[in-house]
């Protein structure tokens, strides 16, 4: 198990989502919960796929990613709320989650790269 910040959140954030696929597919949603289960925990795994990058670059790739699935997995919240499928409550905690892993991919990718700009 990893115990740097980003590996343990985006680790807890992929459990969220797993959780979130479940609950959709138990409301009959299959489309996008198959969508959100595979962007949502890829994140996570490009992560841990950095972590033994063969290079500077294959590192920053990796985490680049990772902060596009992040993207493509607050699409994915966003449409759930906006569709009945996600309540308020649960879309602002995902929401809020995510936007802290990109967060974080945004900073560790500019100190890969040496510089504070994207």
């Amino acid at each position: 198990m990893r115990n740097d910040k980003l590996s343990v959140q985006s680790m807890d954030f992929s459990v969220e989502i797993i959780q979130l696929v479940r609950e959709l597919k138990l409301q009959k949603e299959s489309v996008i919960a198959n969508q959100i289960g595979r962007s949502g925990t890829s994140i996570g795994a490009n992560i841990r796929e950095a972590q033994y990058a063969h290079s500077k670059a294959d590192f920053i790739a990796k985490l680049q990613i990772a902060l596009k699935e992040a993207n493509e997995t607050g699409y994915w919240l966003e449409l759930l709320f906006r569709t009945g499928y996600l309540q308020e409550e649960k879309y602002k905690f995902l929401d809020s989650a995510c936007t802290g892993l990109r967060v974080m991919l945004i900073a560790s990718i500019n100190t890969a790269k040496g510089n504070n700009s994207r």
